[in-house]
């Protein structure tokens, strides 16, 4: 991928990345996702992204070059990231929200804690009875979810606080984004999820009837305990 393809506004960029492959590589060994969902965020324009009060060292990275990779830690348990868009000096983001698992799909399960699809007989247990066809019995937590969401999408790529800053399109970089197969359709636009601020722009992007598109939640408010 060229870095110029990530350099324009990130409401032009952000459905671009539908259909490209981010692959990870680490000593366990080697994942690729292909991107299905993406949010956009455009800083100073834009109440919901980390940039809007200005630079601070956490969120540095957005404000450098496109192709760089933006990781941040949140509600203390989660990794997302972002690819860094538009030119340096406007800290435009887009957050990388689902994909489909195409490469190192056993790795993918192990880190996401999934076991892998049985193969059972039917009627096996029944004493005297021929068992039946071999069938695949689906795992309660399907493959489609591997990486469906921005934290699962993290954790099944193996990609944490020490991603952040990668230049993502770097020869031989750990963490690299390609063209891979593409989206030529009309993609879906909504809102992005969970915002307590510019929640009602259609910012989120997403390949339509793609099974590992994550569903839509709005933000809600925490409830105050009250005094008695």
């Amino acid at each position: 991928m060229r870095r110029s393809l990530l350099a324009g506004p990130v409401l032009e960029v952000a459905p671009r990345l539908l259909g490209t492959v981010l692959t990870s590589t680490t000593p366990e060994g080697t994942v690729a996702v292909r991107l299905t969902e993406v949010e956009a965020y455009d800083g100073p324009n834009d109440p919901g992204s980390h940039a809007y009060r200005g630079q601070t060292p956490r969120n540095a990275v957005m404000f450098g070059p496109p192709g760089f990779l933006y990781v941040y830690f949140t509600y203390g348990m989660h990794f997302c990231m972002n690819v860094v868009v538009a030119s340096a000096g406007t800290p435009s983001a887009v957050l990388l929200r689902a994909g489909e698992v195409i490469e190192g799909l056993e790795l993918a399960r192990l880190r996401r804690n999934q076991p892998a699809p049985q193969k059972v007989a039917l009627n096996q247990a029944a004493p005297g009875v021929r068992p039946g066809p071999v069938v695949k019995r689906p795992p309660t937590n399907p493959d489609r979810d591997l990486a469906r969401g921005p934290a699962r999408l993290c954790v099944a790529l193996g990609i944490g606080r020490e991603g952040n800053g990668t230049d993502l399109l770097a020869k031989n970089s750990p963490i690299e984004l390609s063209d891979g197969p593409g989206f030529t359709g009309e993609p879906v636009t909504g809102p992005r999820v969970g915002l307590r601020e510019a929640a009602d722009r259609p910012w989120r992007f997403w390949i339509p009837d793609d099974p590992t598109v994550s569903p839509y939640r709005p933000h809600v408010p925490k409830k105050r305990a009250s005094r008695s």
